[in-house]
Parts: structure tokens; C-alpha cells; sequence
């Protein structure tokens, strides 16, 4: 008995030992991307805010932001920053809202292949776009050439530089983000509260209005979100086609650096810009929840936007529609081709013709750019192949890439499989860490990686790039790889540990198998974000020897000649190319 009692005592003690150490080696896959993000986002962004607290004297104090709120210049950029983000943001998501919404209500097949044209200029780099509106918008450009040309005469608010040209290229650069974010959401709409309303005798632009739109309404706030914050953190645009006037902080930021080499008031400058980041994302996710990044929409939001007055009011606006004859609940159906077909292709035109419009002018046969094009000529893609500065920028730029993909893929698969076996209490600020860097302005990352690279010595080398590109791919990888485990059936997995598979074959043989669309998809995506990059390469890349979007940026600068239209070109059948390998691979278990 004594025996007994005793092993069953040592028994109790050791099962819950047990159990702990077996719950913390399942968590374990997190921790490399924790630390990662711990040494090389939280601690240089810490120091962006610690910089901005003290002045040229190494003085504790606030003069820095002092000087920020009393000099007119700087309260200007400020405005203009904020209002051109805010305004860029509203545009995109009201632009985009039908676009994810006929996309939403489509089979897989067909949004699919419209998508692809979606894909393609969200991926094409900011600079190829700038660019491409830069020869669209010129007063000597294809659209002033057409008007004059047509007896319309040119528009010089709509020339380039303008504040409207700067809206232009800031819209189309962030609507497909709007679109691709606002879409998961509205894909997990239940048809069948359409139906259902319908059924109660709401038609169907009723039943959209009081069900649909605020169903959606996560979607919408998310994209908003990112689009005003990822805003925040241009300069490409407004440098390339706006005037002294659209100058925006992320410029200012640039300028501190590599100009007056004054640190502390770009770390000041910096703050502000992280300072308001920080209060619309905990604003955010205090309204939506962080869940609806990744497609879901959360409980909490969807009852407050059900009980909330916009549902009162929405649905009022729905009773004043003219009612139609009422027969079977139609559900949510994409209508046949009509006005929102139309409009959606009229979107996608619009997305698609400008980074198109490049490819002419690389086969000049002109010394200089001009509309239009004289025709036929390779000689400019044998000047970019032929030019050491360009094979060296192309060349580290892969190499980089490369290496920025295999290791936030690496890091963020771990980090996602062990928060699909947490609890919610413990996951979300988890998942909200993984994801900070997506709503971190780039340039204050890139200011704090400066500090820290610099320290480390690490500047000008390509681990540097490498690290500095991971730190914003991460945030893509976790939330493309969520979505991809969510569909997962975990029975599968199950099954595969009771027969006795060992956890790294089950995710060998079982997992990595089935959501490998997923993870092919966060491994283009995480080299296209490093690939594309300028902002941490303005900082950290160093020397002569640069990535291909530094030396596009220095060219650009100089003047806009044939040879970045050959570079451009080859940017964009690049896209292409991954987009379609990409778009393959997804159908290939079909």
C-alpha cells in the first residue's frame, strides 16, 4: 500500500512535468524568430525613440520635438504627410471595395485569373511604377503628347509635378494592397445570411447593405490601416513626381541622414511617425482585432458592427432603395457581366497599362526618351547587360534576396506552427509582434537598423541586407503561411502521431505537402519584399557596390533615360515570370 502510494505520488508529480516540458518543446519553433525580432526590430526601434529624447549635447530633453512643433516648415510636412496618407488610404479602399467584392463572390478558378492581373503591378517595384508615371504624366509625356495632339490641350495640374500626380502614383501603387486585403475577409462572409435576409424579404441591394457591408467592415478597416500606415513611410513617390510642397516626413527623414547628418532630429522625426503608427494599430485592433489580417473576422468585432449604429443607418439607406420584384433568395451570386464586371476591368486596366506602358521606350532606338517611341532597338538591354555597376546591382540583389527568403521563411514557419497551437490569450501578442514590422514605417526601421548595423559592422555587407530584408518579410511569410494552416485539417496530423510519426516527419510528409501552395507562396513573396526594397538599402547597402533598386533610385535622379526603361522591363517580365510560377503551382494539386 505504502509502495503503491507512494509511486502513485511520484506518478502525479511527474505527469504534469511531463506535460510542461511537452507543451514548452511544442512552443519552442517561435522562439528563433522572437529573438530575431527582439535583437534586430524592437531593440533599434527603442533606440529610435530613446535618439529623439536627447540633443546634440547627449542632454536628456525634448528639444528635438520642440523643434519639429515651432518651426512652420516642419508642422507643414507633418500636415501634408498625414493628409496625403489619409487621403491616399480612402481612395484605394473605396476604389478597391467593389473590386474585392466581385472578386469575393467569384469560383476559385475564375478569381484566380483575375487576380493575376491584380498581382502582377502590386508586386512590379515602386520604382518601375514612379517611373512609369513619370513618362505617362511629363508635359512632353504619352497623355499631354495625346492631348495636344487631339486638340485637347495639356492639363498642368495633372503634369507631373503635382500634388495630383502624387495622389495618382500613390493610389496606384496601394490599391492592390486594398483590394488583396479587403478580399480574404469578404470571402468568409457566410453566404447565407444574404440568403437568409433575402428570404425575410429584403432584395438583394438591401440585404447588401445591412449584411454584407458591415460583415465586411474588418476588411475594409484593415486595409485602411495598412494603406495609411505603409503611406506614412513613402518618399519614392513624392520625390519622383510631387514638388517641394507634397515633401513628406520619410524625405525629411532621408535628408537628416544622408545631408546634415543630424541623427538625433531624424530619430525625433522618426518617433513621430512611430508614435501615431503605434495609436491607429492599437486603435485598430481594439475596433477590429488583429485577426482580420489574416482573413478572419473576429466575434467581437462582428456583433459591435452588427449592433452599432452604422447597421441602423446602413440599413435605413438599404429601405430607401427602390424595391424589385421579390422571387427565390439569390444569395450573394457574382452577377453576370454588367456594370461591376465593368468597372473591375476599368480598375485593372488601370493597374496594369501603366507598368505596361514602359516596355515600348526600352526598344528606342533614341538616345533620349520621347513619345513616341522610334522603334525597333535591343541596344539599351545590351547597355544594362553590358554595364559592371548594373550586373553588380542585379547580382547582390538575388544574392539577397535569395538569402532574405530561405531565412524568414525559416524563421516565420516555426513562429506560425507553434501560434496555430496556442491558446488566443498567449498567440495574439505574439502574432501581433510578428507582425509589428508591417505596421512600422520602413524608414523607422531603416533608422534604427542603421544604428545597430553600424555598431555591429554590419553595414555595407550583404548579411545586413539580409537581416534588414527579413525583418519586413517576416510579417508577409507569418501571415501568409496563417492562412495556408488554417485551411489545414489537423486530423491528418493526428493520425500521423498516433501511428507513431515523430513531429518533424509529420510536418515533412504531411504538412509541408499539403499547404505547400502556402509556403511557395510566403517564399516569392518574402524575395519579392527584398528584392523590391529601397528604403533599408538607402541606409545599410553602402558603397559602390549597391542593390538594383539603390542604383535605379541614383539613376532616376539624374535623369530618366532608355536604360531604365530596359531595366524596368526586365523587372516587370521578372514579376511576371514569379507571378505565373506561383499562380502554377497553387493549381497544380487541382
Amino acid at each position: 500500500m505504502t509502495t503503491l502510494s507512494y509511486a502513485s505520488r511520484v506518478s502525479g508529480k511527474e505527469r504534469p512535468r511531463r506535460s510542461l516540458i511537452a507543451r514548452a518543446l511544442r512552443f519552442w519553433p517561435i522562439v528563433p524568430a522572437l529573438v530575431f525580432l527582439a535583437v534586430f526590430f524592437l531593440v533599434p526601434v527603442g533606440e529610435i525613440l530613446q535618439g529623439g529624447l536627447f540633443d546634440a549635447n547627449g542632454r536628456f530633453g525634448l528639444a528635438q520635438f520642440g523643434r519639429i512643433a515651432e518651426t512652420p516648415v516642419y508642422a507643414k510636412v507633418l500636415w501634408t504627410t498625414f493628409s496625403i496618407a489619409l487621403t491616399t488610404a480612402a481612395l484605394s479602399v473605396i476604389l478597391g471595395y467593389p473590386v474585392a467584392y466581385l472578386l469575393s463572390r467569384m469560383p476559385g478558378r475564375s478569381r484566380e485569373r483575375w487576380l493575376l492581373w491584380i498581382v502582377l503591378p502590386f508586386w512590379t517595384s515602386y520604382l518601375v511604377k514612379t517611373y512609369a508615371w513619370m513618362l505617362l504624366l511629363s508635359r512632353t509625356g504619352v497623355l499631354a503628347t495625346l492631348g495636344n495632339s487631339l486638340g485637347l490641350g495639356s492639363h498642368p495640374g495633372v503634369a507631373v509635378p503635382s500634388l495630383t500626380g502624387v495622389l495618382i502614383g500613390m493610389v496606384h501603387a496601394m490599391l492592390p494592397l486594398a483590394v488583396m486585403t479587403m478580399l480574404p475577409v469578404m470571402r468568409g462572409i457566410d453566404t447565407r445570411y444574404a440568403q437568409a435576409a433575402e428570404t425575410l424579404g429584403a432584395d438583394r441591394g438591401v440585404s447588401f447593405l445591412t449584411v454584407f457591408v458591415p460583415l465586411s467592415a474588418p476588411g475594409v478597416a484593415a486595409a485602411g490601416l495598412l494603406v495609411f500606415i505603409t503611406s506614412l513611410g513613402f518618399f519614392i513617390v513624392p520625390a519622383l513626381l510631387g514638388t517641394p510642397a507634397q515633401t513628406m516626413i520619410a524625405q525629411l527623414v532621408i535628408s537628416s541622414v544622408l545631408e546634415t547628418f543630424d541623427m538625433r532630429f531624424a530619430g525625433a522625426l522618426s518617433t513621430v511617425l512611430l508614435l501615431c503608427s503605434i495609436v491607429i494599430f492599437f486603435a485598430y485592433d481594439r475596433i477590429v482585432g488583429l485577426s482580420s489580417l489574416t482573413g478572419e473576422i473576429a466575434e467581437r468585432a462582428r456583433g459591435s458592427l452588427l449592433r452599432s449604429w452604422a447597421f441602423g443607418a446602413l440599413f435605413m439607406i438599404g429601405r430607401l432603395i427602390p424595391q424589385r420584384k421579390r422571387g427565390k433568395a439569390s444569395g450573394m451570386r457574382a452577377p453576370r457581366f454588367g456594370a461591376l464586371h465593368a468597372y473591375t476591368l476599368v480598375v485593372l486596366a488601370a493597374l496594369v497599362a501603366p507598368v505596361l506602358s514602359v516596355i515600348p521606350y526600352a526598344f528606342t532606338r533614341a538616345d533620349y526618351i520621347a513619345f513616341p517611341p522610334r522603334l525597333f532597338s535591343l541596344r539599351w538591354f545590351s547597355t544594362f547587360a553590358a554595364s559592371p555597376v548594373w550586373r553588380s546591382a542585379v547580382l547582390r540583389s538575388f544574392e539577397v534576396g535569395i538569402g532574405t527568403a530561405v531565412l524568414s521563411l525559416a524563421l516565420g514557419f516555426g513562429a506560425t506552427l507553434a501560434l496555430t497551437r496556442m491558446r488566443q490569450r498567449a498567440s495574439k501578442p505574439l502574432f501581433a509582434l510578428l507582425v509589428a514590422p508591417l505596421i512600422v514605417p520602413r524608414i523607422v526601421i531603416a533608422i534604427g537598423l542603421l544604428y545597430l548595423l553600424a555598431r555591429l559592422g554590419l553595414t555595407g555587407t550583404n548579411a545586413g541586407l539580409i537581416v534588414g530584408h527579413t525583418v519586413l518579410a517576416i510579417p508577409y511569410v507569418v501571415v501568409t503561411l496563417a492562412a495556408g494552416l488554417r485551411q489545414f485539417d489537423w486530423r491528418l496530423d493526428d493520425a500521423a502521431r498516433i501511428m507513431g510519426a515523430s513531429a518533424p516527419k509529420r510536418v515533412a510528409t504531411i504538412l509541408i505537402p499539403l499547404i505547400a501552395p502556402s509556403v511557395t507562396a510566403a517564399l516569392l513573396f518574402a524575395f519579392l519584399v527584398s528584392f523590391d526594397d529601397l528604403t533599408i538599402a538607402i541606409f545599410v547597402s553602402g558603397g559602390i557596390n549597391t542593390t538594383l533598386p539603390k542604383q535605379m533610385w541614383d539613376d532616376i535622379q539624374l535623369a530618366v533615360t532608355p536604360t531604365l526603361a530596359a531595366v524596368s522591363t526586365t523587372l516587370v517580365a521578372l514579376i511576371a515570370l514569379i507571378v505565373w510560377v506561383s499562380s502554377f503551382l497553387k493549381r497544380e494539386p487541382h
